[in-house]
């Protein structure tokens, strides 16, 4: 479940940014650059994620990585999509 909730949290932080894209820039450059500037963010975020499985929660790193690359790579998908899209319109 907690899996599911960091996946739906990175989505919803990827909308976000690119709200502030469109905000700043008012086209698709502005969000093109946000949706890029989200995945090393989203990426620092799911180490952080890993790191509390792995201090905190006492699962080993060997257990982590697995759930590190899923919860990394559904929202940066998501990213790619979306920045597919941008670099179309």
């Amino acid at each position: 479940m907690h899996v599911l909730m960091v996946i739906a949290g990175g989505l919803v932080l990827l909308l976000v940014f690119i709200l502030f894209g469109w905000l700043w820039g008012g086209s698709s450059l502005g969000m093109v650059l946000a949706t890029r500037a989200f995945v090393p963010f989203w990426l620092l975020m799911a180490g952080i994620n890993m790191w509390v499985g792995v201090t905190y929660a006492g699962y080993s790193l060997r257990q982590e990585l697995p759930i590190l690359l899923l919860v990394f790579a559904v929202p940066t998908f998501a990213a790619g999509i979306a920045l597919w899209q941008f670099a179309h319109a």
